[in-house]
């Protein structure tokens, strides 16, 4: 029997401890090549550090002793806070560093100004679903970050979900289908479906259309166009959404998401 592969022994570090940063170090240890032991989270209290803490997982109250000890640092703060965390930092990060920011809005350009000349800096911005493990992560590079930080990056989160390269224009255009899910559920239940039966099948719904669409590769209206046999359930359906303007509102709302995230970029 061929002998398994040795752990990975580069410690990771992470510089907040809410949902998405527990759900992205989830899935870097479900891989199981990082043990806990190599991953040290830090926050200001210990409200959030509790459940890494009892996952194995080193924690702190001091963000320089994560960036002192940890070589892949990830900042996983509000977007408001990201400058005063540089500023802490800034004295503790080398050019063996690779920081990797997921705050909406906050540029390479901003973290690069903020770090030492030469810093390896990645960009990333996550979904909620990356806390199962069946998310969608974008990520860019910045100056003095290659290929190896991205190797080094991608093989740590890939187990989170898909995760592609992108230019930086499209890390902002990120955005969730939580209440388009909630509207569909919703209109089961006032045609009579109970609830709990209702959110199941939208949520099974949504996870075998993203499916469909990664695995057929062939657009979304093809798709649709295979399901709207002529007279039948479907193409009511639709005109009633197109009456309603759902796809001016949903492009509407990506656009206004995408705008508020530079909008915190800039502040």
């Amino acid at each position: 029997m061929a002998a398994s592969s040795p752990r990975v022994s580069v410690p990771v570090g992470c510089i907040g401890a809410g949902r998405m940063a527990q759900g992205i170090l989830e899935g870097i240890l479900h891989k199981g090549e990082i043990t806990p032991q190599n991953v040290m989270v830090s926050a200001p209290t210990d409200r959030n550090l509790e459940k890494l803490k009892a996952r194995g997982c080193c924690t702190s109250h001091d963000n320089r002793s994560v960036v002192s000890n940890c070589r892949v640092v990830f900042l996983a703060t509000k977007p408001h806070i990201i400058p005063s965390v540089l500023q802490e930092i800034y004295p503790k990060v080398t050019a063996d560093h690779l920081i990797i920011s997921m705050a909406a809005g906050v540029t390479l350009e901003t973290l690069e100004k903020n770090l030492p000349l030469g810093s390896k800096v990645i960009r990333m911005m996550p979904n909620l679903p990356c806390v199962l493990q069946e998310g969608a992560i974008v990520f860019s590079r910045g100056q003095c970050a290659g290929e190896v930080e991205a190797d080094v990056f991608e093989s740590l989160v890939r187990t989170c979900g898909l995760c592609v390269e992108v230019p930086q224009s499209c890390i902002d255009i990120h955005t969730g289908v939580y209440t388009f899910a909630e509207a569909l559920a919703d209109g089961a239940v006032k045609m009579g479906m109970p609830s709990a039966l209702a959110r199941q099948i939208v949520a099974q719904t949504l996870v075998g259309a993203g499916k469909m669409l990664l695995q057929s590769e062939e657009h979304p209206a093809s798709l649709r166009a295979d399901v709207c046999t002529p007279g039948g359930t479907t193409i009511f359906g639709l005109h009633e959404l197109e009456k309603g303007g759902l796809r001016a509102a949903v492009m509407n709302a990506v656009e206004a998401a995408t705008t508020r995230a530079m909008d915190m970029g800039r502040k």
